[in-house]
């Protein structure tokens, strides 16, 4: 499938990020891939592209526990901006806890879409980038 998605990977994991662009590009989603080590960078990157809406991440999928700004603080940063974003960002936090308290403070944040725990399957990336894909061309 042919994809225009810009993809934001924000975890500090070097191996599983490049597992994640392995996976990206087998399934064809490979075109557009950013990625950052901690929260602030990523945070930086979106806020110094507010007005560049075609650089922006199309999705993002979030780790917890990064060091700088991990990913509930980066959510608590993005809130505050979301309203000035010019474009709809999924963001789904994957990471590796399966402590009940992180699953339901990422269920309690609106902007978060899903949780998943890591590793994520080549399938239920595949399957969340197509639905993603539809979503925008229509």
């Amino acid at each position: 499938m042919k994809s225009d998605l810009n993809i934001c990977i924000v975890d500090d994991d070097e191996i599983y990020k490049f597992t994640v662009v392995k996976i990206l590009k087998s399934i064809g989603f490979d075109k557009n891939i950013m990625a950052f080590s901690d929260g602030d960078e990523a945070f930086n990157f979106i806020t110094n592209n507010l007005e560049n809406v075609k650089a922006l991440p199309d999705v993002i999928l979030l780790d917890i526990n990064m060091p700088i700004m991990d990913g509930f603080q980066f959510m608590d940063e993005f809130v505050k901006i979301n309203p000035r974003v010019g474009k709809k960002i999924t963001i789904y936090m994957v990471s590796s806890s399966v402590d009940a308290k992180d699953v339901k403070k990422a269920a309690s944040i609106s902007e978060i879409s899903d949780y998943i725990i890591k590793p994520i399957k080549r399938g239920e990336l595949q399957n969340i980038l197509e639905g993603l894909n539809k979503e925008i061309r229509i």
